[in-house]
């Protein structure tokens, strides 16, 4: 026993010093963003890119790369989200980052705000994926975060339609697993539940599971998991379905976890702004094509794509605003519209559609 207790107290002593270790690196690397910023503000330049997408996937990859080859007891993704949250907080004594998002606070789209720009950012919660457009092109915050495509339930359209009048880039990419969970407040009874509350997506995605727990129940489709959360604190009749953070931020209880169909729900967010994003060496673009109405459009819009083996990752079609009858077609694949093949394969693109235009390119989600 007094071996033992000897043997804790140098692993401690062990600990505290590897501890002030980090604090003082953690400081040096403070430190360092600081340099950086004076450096970028000496040069004159007038709009000054803090953020720099590209730069910060490598960075993570590589903290990835590292603690693979040293056998690190951490997980990979575990030690790159260590690493976002110093980046973020020394990011932000660089510039803090403003970015909007869809509220209100409680949402997972919150949550994949957290998760890409870490708890440094300075999130401001809008009412409607428009606003969030808004926001970002009339210079209120840095960057917004919409979602775009669930797994379970397909693509976000109202997300994809701002992108038609919008001139903003797509500057990266989150993607997040969904867990939805059955919540009630203090005054719920259990037994009596009559109505649930959430977005008709996560509705959807528990469809399930809701017609085997509680069939009778009325499912009422609300603008937000957040605002689900919110309206039940005032009613003992009803439960919502939102996430642990909404269940948190409003004070209610976990009645069931976890309630998802399927085990694998994520949804896949974008980070939107103003600015192009260099390569990062592992990347994605992200197109809209309107093709001329004649046979054989389909076709002639993808064959480039074969050809040149560029891996297309989502082909999406949504009606074209020009007229009845008329489809646009989002396309998102791999590589950097700076690359020789996609480059080759644009030029083709561009000769034979009505309309092209890039909507950004930008490092895939690294976590």
């Amino acid at each position: 026993m007094i071996d033992n207790k000897k043997a804790l107290v140098e692993l401690r002593k062990r600990i505290d010093a590897i501890d002030r270790q980090i604090a003082d690196l953690i400081s040096e690397r403070a430190r360092c963003a600081q340099s950086v910023a004076k450096t970028k503000k000496t040069n004159g330049d007038k709009a000054i890119v803090y953020y720099r997408p590209e730069r910060e996937a490598q960075v993570l990859r590589a903290v990835m790369e590292h603690n693979k080859a040293t056998a690190g007891p951490l997980d990979d993704e575990e030690m790159a989200r260590l690493f976002r949250e110093i980046m973020s907080a020394c990011l932000a004594l660089e510039e803090p980052i403003k970015v909007a998002f869809l509220g209100p606070e409680g949402t997972f789209t919150q949550e994949a705000v957290i998760k890409h720009f870490g708890h440094s950012a300075l999130p401001t919660s809008m009412g409607a994926i428009d606003e969030v457009f808004r926001e970002v092109e009339a210079g209120a915050v840095n960057y917004g975060v919409v979602p775009v495509e669930n797994s379970t339930e397909g693509v976000v359209t109202h997300t994809l339609d701002n992108f038609l009048n919008s001139d903003l880039q797509i500057c990266g990419e989150v993607v997040l697993r969904i867990h939805q969970n059955l919540l009630v407040s203090d005054i719920t009874k259990t037994d009596g539940i009559t109505r649930i509350y959430s977005h008709s997506q996560s509705l959807a995605q528990c469809r399930k599971w809701l017609d085997s727990h509680y069939p009778k129940v009325e499912r009422i489709p609300v603008s937000s998991n957040a605002d689900a959360a919110r309206r039940i604190k005032g009613e003992w009749h009803s439960a919502a379905i939102a996430s642990m953070t909404s269940a948190h931020l409003y004070g209610l209880t976990v009645l069931q976890e976890k309630i998802e169909d399927m085990p694998d729900n994520s949804t896949r967010f974008l980070i939107i702004g103003k600015q192009d994003v260099p390569p990062s060496g592992n990347d994605k673009t992200s197109i809209i094509v309107s093709m001329r109405n004649e046979p054989g459009a389909l076709h002639n819009l993808l064959e480039p794509f074969y050809r040149l083996k560029i891996d297309l990752t989502r082909v999406e079609t949504r009606p074209s605003r020009s007229g009845a009858w008329n489809y646009v077609f989002f396309v998102d694949f791999t590589g950097h519209q700076s690359d020789k093949n996609v480059q080759e394969a644009l030029i083709d693109v561009g000769h034979k559609a009505a309309e092209l235009k890039i909507l950004g390119s930008y490092p895939i989600g690294v976590l």
